[in-house]
């Protein structure tokens, strides 16, 4: 008998529940792990994450824990899902589990935010740079795809071979998953997008219409491309469903946590309550702080990234950011430099 694969999904929220679900329900021997014992006995007891995708049901063949060493120990291939800030608290914790024919995707959007590396230099830093390290990402809500409901993803790796793979695991009738080898613009593309999905929020939360939106998204693209390419990742990237694709998704639907917190603050709600009606980690807020970083670091003209920043953390009028961006000067189009 031929043993059936088996993954590991660290991070028992909804895009991690919503993986460990894809994965059983295409017979991998699925194990979820999530830090927080009362969470985890819930969804056990209940046989589904009620706080975050009520009414769906765990496959037989998905267990859950809140012991890392059981998770890690499981597979050889684990999945991590888990907010940005605690990325690498957690591949701290689960390197001595680590075997040496580990292999490390994540699910996770945004970057470190002790210094603003990609989640990749992360794993070589705490793990190994040779270590075998894919990237998942793309427009794609978790209760949607939890609900089976046709979507598509992008899987990017330093290794073919781990991006097949981990997209033959994924991938069924309602679920596909392209692979590619830019793993630098697939997690700018991932990150980024989350701040303009902020501002397309505000823009929305005081009025303005389907234009503003408009111009939003597809000026917010212009930055992610400068960013992208700048760090060194590649323009067909980010006309991808991790570009493009994401940025759509996030910046129009209100699924997106990120949207909705800017659509509060665009109405005069406080920051902090906010976050507290959402629930959940709204990743744009740190990811708005470590792009604004990078953005002067590297001298890239990123204005509504700039815009957004001041918002979240000079306390600047939501109406004066979008005043400030009506009031630049004119230029071309097509300049991706600045």
């Amino acid at each position: 008998m031929i043993a059936k694969p088996r993954i590991s999904v660290l991070g028992a929220g909804s895009w991690g529940t919503a993986l460990a679900i894809l994965a059983a329900r295409n017979g991998c021997q699925t194990i979820l792990w999530g830090h927080d014992s009362r969470h985890i006995q819930a969804l056990h007891t209940e046989n589904q994450n009620y706080r975050y995708l009520p009414g769906i049901s765990f496959p037989s063949n998905l267990q859950v824990t809140n012991s890392l060493e059981q998770a890690v120990l499981f597979s050889s291939l684990i999945l991590i899902s888990v907010p940005s800030r605690a990325f690498r608290e957690t591949l701290l914790k689960i390197k001595p589990y680590l075997g040496n024919s580990t292999q490390i995707a994540w699910a996770t959007k945004g970057f470190n935010p002790e210094d603003g590396a990609l989640l990749n230099q992360v794993v070589a830093e705490i793990l190994s740079p040779n270590l075998p390290m894919a990237v998942l990402s793309g427009p794609s809500f978790a209760m949607e795809v939890a609900s089976n409901l046709p979507t598509a993803i992008t899987i990017a790796s330093n290794q073919n071979e781990l991006a097949e793979y981990l997209a033959g695991l994924l991938h069924n009738s309602r679920f596909r998953a392209y692979t590619n080898n830019d793993i630098i613009g697939v997690q700018v593309g991932g990150a980024v997008k989350n701040v303009l999905a902020i501002a397309a929020g505000i823009a929305d939360g005081l009025g303005f219409g389907a234009n503003t939106r408009a111009a939003l998204i597809t000026r917010g693209l212009t930055e992610i491309m400068r960013l992208g390419l700048k760090l060194g990742g590649r323009q067909e990237t980010f006309m991808g469903l991790a570009g493009l694709g994401d940025l759509i998704l996030t910046c129009t639907d209100n699924q997106s946590r990120n949207r909705r917190y800017g659509l509060a603050l665009g109405q005069g709600q406080d920051s902090a309550e906010a976050i507290k009606i959402i629930g959940q980690e709204v990743e744009g807020i740190l990811a708005a702080r470590e792009t604004h970083v990078l953005a002067q670091k590297h001298q890239i003209d990123m204005p509504i990234t700039e815009q957004t920043f001041k918002v979240l953390y000079e306390n600047l009028p939501p109406l004066t950011a979008v005043q400030n961006l009506l009031k630049r000067d004119m230029k071309s189009e097509s300049c991706l430099t600045g």
